[in-house]
């Protein structure tokens, strides 16, 4: 019985391009995630004291 031809693996560039792009993605919504916090503390009344 033969067996079935196996995958060509994605090609190096492909591969760092994934990583970048997932990295890049997490960097976004952590700065949304950091930006709506600010956002939510400022709303409650507890902002930054400058002396």
């Amino acid at each position: 019985m033969p067996q079935p031809p196996k995958k060509d693996r994605p090609s190096w560039g492909s591969r760092v391009a994934w990583l970048i792009g997932i990295w890049a993605a997490s960097i976004g919504v952590l700065a949304i995630a950091a930006y709506l916090l600010r956002l939510l503390m400022n709303w409650a009344g507890m902002t930054a004291g400058h002396s």
